[in-house]
């Protein structure tokens, strides 16, 4: 069973309802219809903003941030956000208040309404020999460490064979250096973990990884061979290199990425199975996916390397935006590696069962970052990178903390839909990024504004994007029409399929 954020409200009119979180996910509360949460309109909830808080979720970590509420949200009694006397809505949306983080047993209510929830969160833990997942009321007798569980059966086969303690290969320690992490994993996971120092230094980790690969290891057999020549980037969960394959010369981006928690053999195994989605789309305009492994709580992949480098990147280059005929001509070849990606069938095998067949992925992360650029003669190929990696990472549980700090990254590419319902978004919301995307190609600037201070969620929530003529003023009128027509996201996005809104860009833009 994965961890579980479960919200109780005890009291108020809601009093009895449960909502309940087994995946990373967006919560806002408030009196407004788009409200995950909705509290009624009445005399007695009055007292609630139209959006008051927001709740980000990833289980096990829960955080809760105040919007800027004339009443304010309060924690276990404690006040934690709300906008200063006098100040108006307006002025209030731009105030920004930190997160909180909610524990199991927390409570909280939002300004004085009588409606209160309380916060139950759930961490399974499992046998460290094993896996089976040990039941709350009997890890009292089965804790062999801190954070380390054996079953009694594995408990009695361990003390029949003389060895009490728990198992070495599970000790807190560093799976590179074998320095002492205890200090760094406070939650009660187990698995590998590198420490903060070896983080620092992933180019000399790779090569020990390389070195252990040609000398036959299993566990690194996806990157044999290969020799690195040079660092393409690094973000927040890890970094890409160019490698070459010695034996045959072809270059590929190998990208490592480091969890956040603990590693254990099921997650390993869960991020393993749901990189086969991405390794199952085959089409000119999504980045082939080539091979995957985890060692020493590093997890790798070969991915198909493009020499032209991000779409950002190349706008870095050519002074911050592109003419109309190159944007159209990227946009037009996203749309279709969406379009493929949106219907494509996959089948990905069950921890316990058949494989199982899907229809359709969703990116949920369409950005100009993610568009990376080849080409073939003199022509620009354009694919869409990292498919399904982020949330791949997401369902492993291998990301600490919620979307809003380290997951969802930059908002200005994210609708609507995105933010009420990320848990459930649709092929529509990658239209809407491919539609962002193409107003950043053409004008530099996001299609919302995201004045400095004000919340971010808030501005998706509450604001229109800028019609992009306001931008740049030589966008032609009917191209621009369909361009803040495909940014429309209130109370729909306008194009619900990636087919659709290349149909109506190529009737504007191939217009005699």
């Amino acid at each position: 069973m994965p961890p579980r954020i479960t919200l109780d409200v005890t009291v108020g009119p809601l009093a009895g309802q449960q909502f309940t979180f087994t995946e990373p996910a967006t919560c806002i509360l408030g009196r407004m219809p788009d409200c995950n949460v909705r509290l009624p309109s009445d005399a007695e909830h009055r007292t609630v903003s139209r959006h008051h808080c927001i709740l980000d979720i990833n289980p096990p970590d829960l955080r809760i941030r105040d919007f800027g509420s004339r009443n304010g949200t309060f924690v276990n009694d404690e006040l934690i956000g709300q906008r200063d006397e006098g100040m108006t809505p307006e002025e209030g949306r731009r105030m920004e208040f930190p997160e909180v983080d909610l524990k199991d047993g927390d409570r909280f209510r939002l300004g004085p309404s009588a409606t209160m929830f309380g916060v139950r969160i759930y961490l399974p833990a499992y046998c460290a020999d094993c896996s089976t997942e040990i039941p709350e009321d009997e890890r009292a007798g089965c804790e062999r460490a801190p954070g380390v569980f054996q079953c009694p059966a594995c408990r009695a086969k361990a003390e029949q064979a003389g060895r009490r303690e728990a198992p070495a290969k599970h000790d807190r320690v560093c799976a590179h250096c074998g320095r002492s992490v205890a200090a760094e994993i406070n939650e009660n996971r187990q698995g590998e973990y590198l420490c903060a120092d070896c983080r620092l230094d992933l180019s000399a980790i790779l090569q020990e990884l390389l070195r252990l690969a040609d000398a036959g290891d299993e566990d690194v057999r996806a990157i044999e061979g290969y020799t690195v020549l040079d660092r393409l980037g690094s973000g927040g969960m890890g970094a890409v290199f160019l490698a070459e394959r010695r034996r045959t010369g072809e270059r590929v981006a190998l990208k490592v990425m480091l969890p956040q928690v603990a590693c254990d053999e099921r997650a390993k195994a869960l991020f393993l199975r749901e990189t086969e989605c991405t390794r199952a789309l085959r089409h000119p305009n999504i980045v082939r996916f080539l091979d995957a492994g985890c060692s020493q709580g590093i997890f790798f992949l070969t991915l198909e390397y493009c020499e032209g480098g991000s779409v950002d990147r190349l706008m870095e280059r050519r002074g911050g935006v592109f003419d109309i005929d190159e944007a159209m001509a990227i946009t037009l070849q996203v749309l279709d590696g969406l379009e493929y990606a949106h219907h494509a069938e996959v089948d990905v095998g069950l921890p316990d069962g058949p494989p199982c067949r899907f229809t359709g992925l969703v990116h949920r992360d369409v950005k100009p970052q993610n568009i990376f650029l080849s080409h073939t003669g003199d022509r620009p190929i354009a694919r869409i990178g990292d498919y399904g990696l982020g949330k791949a990472f997401e369902a492993a549980g291998l990301i600490r903390g919620t979307r809003t700090g380290t997951i969802m990254g930059t908002p200005i590419f994210m609708p609507r839909q995105q933010v009420i319902n990320y848990k459930y978004a649709k092929p529509e919301v990658d239209v809407w990024a491919a539609a962002a995307s193409l107003y950043y190609m053409l004008t530099g600037d996001s299609p919302r504004e995201f004045p400095l201070g004000r919340d971010p969620w808030l501005v998706i929530l509450e604001t229109d994007p800028v019609p992009i003529r306001q931008r740049n003023p030589s966008i032609p009128p009917g191209l621009a029409k369909v361009i803040d027509e495909a940014l429309r996201d209130d109370p729909a996005i306008c194009f619900t399929s990636a087919a659709d809104f290349k149909l109506a860009l190529e009737n504007v833009f191939f217009e005699k």
